[in-house]
């Protein structure tokens, strides 16, 4: 499969996993999530292998990020989605919903997943309950 691109304004979402920083994902997982503060670096790294990954980056700098496990056949599960504090509230959280969902090699499935604590609003606009 290969990597895809998407712009908007100043920022840009890429499914190169060469571009990925894997220090700031890591760095946010252990220190700013509910579900992977006790997942280890070498954890990440081979979920990061194992998954469609969207990386949200302004410039060179990674601001965001979010994985899709799927079979490509039937589901996909969302996991891992976070955008830094300091760039929320511009709507990097919805377009990158709407990428990972509208991602030509993730269409025709019966079900996405997702499970969360929190964004309840930001899924529920996507479908999510």
């Amino acid at each position: 499969m290969s990597y895809q691109t998407w712009q908007r304004d100043k920022f840009e979402i890429s499914t190169d996993k060469s571009r990925l920083q894997i220090d700031v994902i890591q760095r946010f997982l252990s220190e700013e999530s509910y579900w992977a503060q006790n997942r280890t670096f070498e954890q990440t790294q081979t979920a990061i292998d194992n998954s469609v990954c969207f990386g949200v980056y302004d410039a060179d700098k990674q601001i965001g990020f979010a994985r899709v496990i799927s079979d490509f056949a039937t589901f996909a599960y969302i996991g891992d989605v976070f955008v830094l504090s300091e760039y929320r509230g511009q709507g990097i959280s919805k377009w990158l919903m709407e990428t990972m969902l509208g991602h030509p090699d993730l269409q025709g499935l019966r079900r996405w997943i997702l499970a969360t604590k929190d964004a309840h609003g930001l899924y529920s606009q996507y479908g999510f309950h």
